[in-house]
């Protein structure tokens, strides 16, 4: 007994340090994005496809990866991805050109999209089903931590080495430790399979998720239902679709052959599951928000740039901390409520981001409130509900899962930023009537001398021609020719806040948004409760 504990104790840590290292990574790169840039001498578009192949990896490693895992065993796919991952960072770090270190991110990915699911299929496939809730709460949390503290951390390394290869490298040794020990102290689980691998089926899989993903990545946020009229955007969505259509036939041919499909299909074919995948993508979609945070703290709030990621360390925390709450919810309570609390807490949360705050006491405890709801929902709740019954194809069906929140993660960035992107197109109109009246009040509280108040009136001059046609560079020079240290400060101020108002408006857009989705995870896991409770309680009776 005491030996399974310690096997138990050993994989659960293996799995942890392995997922945090590879959520770790994408958010990361964010800090040192502009320098990586800079080195190989491409421009931001072309840079962010180090972030863009990695999603995509990562979209088609994970449903093959839990496929694998449960075929052919998860301590072998566990220390093949996390060397595949070791041997990706380090071509990252030793990139001489741009497109060979696109090409080692995406193999980083392909080692880095699977952890998470085995970890998850060895936990609901060894474990009890009392203890289940802690351990995936755990692993959930991990995944969640990282991703958020992932840019302050990439920051301070970049600051303390002055080197970004550093942020890849120090992958290396940890996953030469997790490939050692794993080989030690991991036992081997796998489930029953019957026939060959789905080859074609996993091909057709591949290049579905490809094409997808790869349409939703070109979605413009400004204008998000204009970029869908475009050739790169619906002809790779119907690219994709068109295959998933074909994967499905295929799968369905080979489920009826008695073989082992790539795809869990005959999940897809419970109302129970399929509602369990539109709350992952929800989830993904509320994940996205966090994103923006930093953003708002700096352009509504007036946090310094540098300082901005750090104040993502209370939603950090406290996601952790939700994490573990959901996974003990989970154990004792069951999913369910653990789901309708995280959508709950959540909506308050991303409410009072453009309800309340006006202060940074009241930021950090908006941040809380948020990350503990979306830490709820991280690990536990849904894997349980993606394999509950299931006695093969755990990692299968939670890979699944995790795809459909990878989908929801991609596309909501995009309606967000057109949120604040339309935010910021409101500038011409708010300083045409918004401007003068605050620049008037900051003027009456500068008292201004006899100097002062001769140049405020060429200044108002100068600005009635064209305020609401004033570009942020011509408004800039306007500023600049100021003499007037007590006038250059309250024209200063008054563009402060009107710029911290149509940011404030644009982010308000982002987070109802928040607030509609974590609505609508109540919603799905309202009508999913009494189908979940009729399909018990029938395979209880047929049972008999």
């Amino acid at each position: 007994m005491t030996e399974k504990k310690s096997s138990q104790t050993w994989a659960l840590s293996l799995f942890a340090i392995g997922v945090f290292m590879a959520a770790l990574d994408n958010g990361i790169i964010s800090a040192a994005l502009t320098t990586i840039n800079s080195n190989f001498g491409v421009s931001a578009n072309w840079g962010a496809w180090g972030v863009t192949l990695y999603t995509l990896g990562l979209a088609i490693s994970v449903p093959i990866i839990g496929k694998l895992s449960d075929r052919y065993g998860r301590k072998k796919l566990f220390i093949i991805e996390i060397a595949i991952f070791g041997v990706g960072s380090l071509l990252v770090a030793l990139s001489p050109n741009f497109t060979f270190y696109l090409i080692a991110r995406f193999i980083q990915a392909m080692g880095g999209g699977g952890i998470f699911i085995i970890g998850s299929s060895h936990v609901l496939s060894t474990m009890p089903a009392e203890k289940q809730g802690k351990a995936l709460g755990m692993l959930g949390g991990m995944n969640g931590i990282a991703s958020v503290i992932g840019p302050n951390l990439g920051s301070f390394l970049l600051d303390l080495t002055g080197n970004w290869h550093f942020l890849f490298l120090i992958n290396v040794p940890i996953a030469i430790a997790l490939v050692i020990f794993g080989l030690l102290k991991l036992e081997e689980t796998k489930d029953p399979v019957k026939g060959k691998l789905d080859l074609l089926g996993t091909v057709l899989l591949s290049l579905s998720i490809l094409g997808i993903m790869y349409g939703l990545t070109n979605i413009e946020g400004v204008n998000f239902f204009d970029s869908l009229l475009e050739p790169n955007v619906y002809g790779f969505l119907l690219g994709g679709l068109l295959l998933f259509a074909i994967l499905l036939v295929h799968e369905s041919r080979i489920e009826k052959q008695g073989k082992d499909p790539i795809l869990p299909f005959r999940l897809l074919r419970q109302p129970t599951y399929l509602l369990t995948l539109l709350i992952g993508a929800f989830s993904g979609a509320l994940l996205a928000g966090m994103i923006f945070i930093p953003a708002f703290s700096e352009q509504v709030l007036g946090i310094a740039q540098e300082n901005a990621g750090y104040w993502m360390t209370p939603l950090a925390l406290a996601a952790g901390v939700g994490a573990a709450l959901g996974g003990g919810l989970v154990d004792k309570r069951g999913p369910i409520l653990a789901v309708v609390l995280s959508g709950l807490i959540s909506a308050i949360g991303f409410f009072l981001f453009p309800a309340w705050i006006e202060v940074k006491w009241q930021f950090v405890i908006s941040s809380c409130i948020a990350g503990l709801g979306m830490g709820i929902i991280l690990g536990a709740p849904l894997n349980i509900l993606a394999t509950e019954r299931l006695h093969s194809d755990k990692g299968t069906a939670i890979s699944t899962l995790s795809l459909s929140r990878q989908i929801g993660m991609t596309i909501a960035p995009t309606i967000y930023a057109g949120f604040i992107a339309r935010g910021f197109n409101e500038l011409p109109g708010l300083f045409k009537t918004e401007f003068p009246g605050i620049l008037q009040k900051n003027i009456n509280e500068a008292n201004l001398g006899p100097e002062g108040l001769a140049e405020l009136g060429t200044l108002a001059s100068q600005m009635s021609a064209g305020t609401g046609s004033m570009t942020e560079a011509e408004m800039n020079q306007v500023i600049n020719q100021i003499q007037d240290p007590s006038l250059k400060e309250a024209v200063l101020s008054s563009v402060q806040e009107v710029t911290e108002m149509a940011a404030q408006n644009g982010y308000s857009g982002l987070f109802y948004t928040a607030v509609v989705i974590a609505v609508l995870i109540i919603v799905a896991t309202a009508i999913m409760a009494p189908i979940r409770r009729k399909t018990a309680l029938r395979q209880k009776t047929t049972a008999k």
